[in-house]
């Protein structure tokens, strides 16, 4: 309901919208994942996989890169960025909370590299990565007792590259 008042109320202004959508059809995409905590990165794997394919992505065009943890993760990005010329990039990690500060050096650092790397790139570059307390949170959001948040991450992905080949299609 809200969701049709706002396009409705949109209607009254003379705007140019541009929308992404949820095709895959075509396009390349590249999946970093953490082998640390690889029990539960890899329920995220198998979801954002299943997601873009279902979606349209030939299994071919998508490269999965497998690092030993989050930390890892931007270097291995902007590398598979300059060998190959991809739509998007979904990251994908699970960083759990210990008796250290080393989980928010970790989540913190990881995610100031992506978006970095996501800006100076031009590239979209999903932070995909489950800060959590404990092995039980992790495992509600990885898809073990709810929807995977890899789908979540694809979807996202998929909607970001679409919106951005509309963009430098229009004039």
């Amino acid at each position: 309901m809200l969701k049709k008042l706002a396009t409705t109320s949109l209607k009254k202004f003379n705007t140019v919208n541009i929308k992404g959508d949820n095709s895959a059809v075509g396009m390349q995409f590249g999946i970093v994942v953490s082998e640390f905590n690889e029990f539960l990165t890899d329920r995220l794997l198998e979801g954002a996989i299943d997601t873009l394919s279902r979606s349209g992505a030939n299994l071919k065009n998508i490269t999965v890169v497998h690092v030993p943890g989050a930390f890892e993760i931007p270097l291995a990005a902007s590398r598979l960025l300059k060998k190959k010329a991809l739509d998007a990039v979904i990251t994908l990690a699970v960083v759990i909370r210990g008796k250290t500060s080393h989980f928010d050096q970790v989540t913190l650092e990881t995610a100031k590299g992506i978006r970095e790397l996501s800006q100076t790139s031009g590239v979209p570059i999903i932070l995909g990565m489950i800060p959590a307390n404990s092995i039980e949170d992790a495992a509600e959001r990885v898809g073990i007792k709810h929807t995977s948040k890899g789908r979540e991450w694809a979807l996202s992905a998929i909607q970001m590259a679409s919106l951005l080949r509309k963009m430098s299609l229009k004039k």
